[in-house]
């Protein structure tokens, strides 16, 4: 298999850090969508990361597809359940966080315009309302409990612990560290393992 993702995106993590805990081989193949020598349409025709080739030349993207295919293809110690309300969740986890990182990035893009006329900041502050809404929310959910949800890691924890760190390496001036302990607490935990210590942003 190859992986084709770069060193900052917090979705190609995600799948990284799926990757690392099953144990699975694969090739990391570094792209730069930005760049205009990208060939990145070949293989995801909306021109985004991470993009999943399986050794047979099928391609698959969008980071929830990959680590759910992922998950299935390695059943031993599941990340995602199988079904029901314990499946329903976690994948709720996910696109909580998911969402978390899609507004942060907005933020990020709009602030890199050229010129600050063409800037909203109506359209900033909408978007970091987001971040912070749904930082709250994780605060809420999490508690004091060991895992975002049930008694075992999982994909939510996973996907919790790369929005967090995409927080920690675009935006360090924003405060969830202090303003949210226990997420700290949690984010710290996660830390430990080496599929998040080998996975940290570069760039």
């Amino acid at each position: 298999m190859k992986l084709i993702g770069s060193l900052t995106s917090p979705y190609v993590r995600k799948a990284r850090i799926v990757l690392a805990e099953k144990k699975m081989e694969y090739e990391f193949v570094l792209e730069n969508v930005h760049s205009p020598d990208t060939t990145i349409d070949q293989f995801n025709p909306l021109g985004k990361i991470p993009a999943l080739i399986l050794d047979d030349g099928t391609c698959i993207y969008d980071s929830r597809v990959i680590v759910e295919y992922l998950d299935s293809r390695a059943p031993i110690h599941r990340l995602i359940p199988e079904s029901g309300r314990e499946r329903t969740e976690v994948k709720v986890w996910e696109a909580l966080a998911d969402g978390m990182q899609d507004a942060a990035i907005a933020v990020l893009l709009e602030t890199k315009r050229p010129n600050e006329s063409m800037r909203s900041s109506d359209w900033i502050a909408k978007q970091a309302r987001k971040v912070d809404t749904a930082l709250a929310s994780m605060s809420r959910s999490i508690g004091k409990s060991p895992w975002c949800y049930g008694k075992s890691f999982s994909l939510a924890d996973i996907a919790v612990g790369t929005s967090l760190g995409y927080l920690a390496f675009r935006f360090p001036e924003n405060n969830w560290q202090k303003t949210y302990p226990n997420l700290l607490a949690h984010y710290n935990k996660l830390m430990v393992r080496e599929s998040f210590k080998d996975t940290i942003p570069k760039g």
